[in-house]
This record gives structure tokens, sequence and C-alpha cells, in this order.
């Protein structure tokens, strides 16, 4: 039976967000960083699709255990759906929130056309290949200077019209119930006893390979 689910995140505020929305699921759920270093996945992906598959199996197939990855990002219509899969490093390879925030007002200044949605792809992949796939989008507009000090990323620019706020003034529970994010966690949530036989199944039709560590530094386990 499958009681350990990992988050194939080294995020922390993505962490917290996950824990929150998945605390009274019959499974532990782990961060990938409590199994120590593992190598990086490379998301080269073209889609959200893509890089979040590629992230959960990339997980599954080191740690030997089903992982769930999600890969998320704001698209801009002005913009031609940028900064899309590449909203993490829009300003660089090593940008910040900031950076990335900045990026986006410069390239979005006197732009009438503000409207936005964060875009969400969660997948929940076992060890042999097969995954579940679970979407949300959240549509809003684009703010002409930061607002809030909560959230990550881009929510000090995101604005939700329906609640008047931008996603960096909602307290998390609130954020939950609206975010892109949200969204693909609630239908998950709504067919875990669901999803729960399908990891069970896939698990016992084919064995687990045994954790490959293969692609470890030797100097890895002496961290």
């Amino acid at each position: 039976m499958v009681d350990i689910i990992v988050l194939a995140t080294t995020n922390k505020n993505k962490i917290k967000e996950f824990q929150e929305m998945v605390k009274d699921f019959p499974v532990e759920i782990k961060a990938v960083s409590d199994f120590g270093p593992i190598p990086e996945c490379i998301e080269d992906g073209e889609t959200f699709d893509d890089n979040a598959y590629k992230k959960a199996l990339h997980t599954a197939k080191i740690l030997g255990l089903p992982a769930i990855a999600d890969d998320s990002g704001l698209e801009v219509e002005a913009l031609g759906g940028a900064p899309g899969v590449y909203s993490a490093r829009y300003a660089g390879e090593s940008a910040t929130d900031e950076d990335n925030c900045e990026k986006l007002l410069k390239e979005m200044k006197g732009e009438k056309n503000r409207k936005a949605a964060f875009q969400c792809v969660l997948s929940i992949a076992v060890p042999a290949g097969p995954a579940l796939t679970y979407e949300g989008t959240c549509e809003g507009t684009i703010l002409e200077e930061k607002q809030g000090e909560s959230g990550f990323g881009y929510d000090p620019l995101f604005f939700y019209e329906p609640l008047n706020k931008s996603f960096a003034e909602l307290g998390m529970e609130e954020k939950n119930k609206v975010s892109h994010r949200g969204k693909a966690l609630a239908e998950l949530r709504d067919e875990f006893d669901k999803v729960m036989i399908w990891l069970n199944q896939r698990l016992t039709e084919a064995k687990p390979p045994k954790p490959d560590h293969s692609e470890f530094e030797e100097n890895d386990w002496s961290k």
C-alpha cells in the first residue's frame, strides 16, 4: 500500500502550500529534501505538462516512490504568453522573485492590455513511468506596481478581481481556494480515492525498481 508520496520540489513556499492542501490525505507527504541531495531534473520541456511529468518521473525513479510535481507559471497576453515555462528564470538563470517582477514591470510599461493567467499542471508519477495529470488556471491582470507582502513569485503583481486583491494580499487558505495550484490540487483531492487505487495497482503490477542513485557524485554521500 502507498503510504508516502514525495513532493518533487525544493521551493519552500510551494511545499507549504502543498502540505496545507493535502493535510487530510491518508498518506505521508514528504519533501524531496527529506531524502538528502539528489540530482536536479533538467526542465527543458516546451510545456508545463512536459516539465511536470519530467520532474515527477525523475524523482520517482531515483527514490523508488510515487512522486508529485507541478510546473506552473504566468502567461501574459500582451507578451504572447511569456514568461510561460520560463517564469522562474524570466530575468536569468539565477533570477530572484524581485528580478523577475522588475523585468515584467519593465516589459509591461505603458501596455494597456494587462490580462494574464497563472497556469499549473500537476503530475503524479510512479517509478515505472505512468502518470496522472491535473490542471488549474486562474485569470487576473498585471498591476503597474507591487501590492502586498505575502506569497512569492509574481504574486505581488497579479491582481485577482473577484476578491479585489493581489495574490500577495491573500492569506494562504484564501489563496488556495482560487489559485491555479489550488484548483489543480482540489481536482486531485476530489479524486484521491481513485488516485490511491491507481497508485497501488501500478505499484503492484510492476515492482518498483530499486532507487536509482547512478547520477550521484561520490562525494554527495558525505554531505
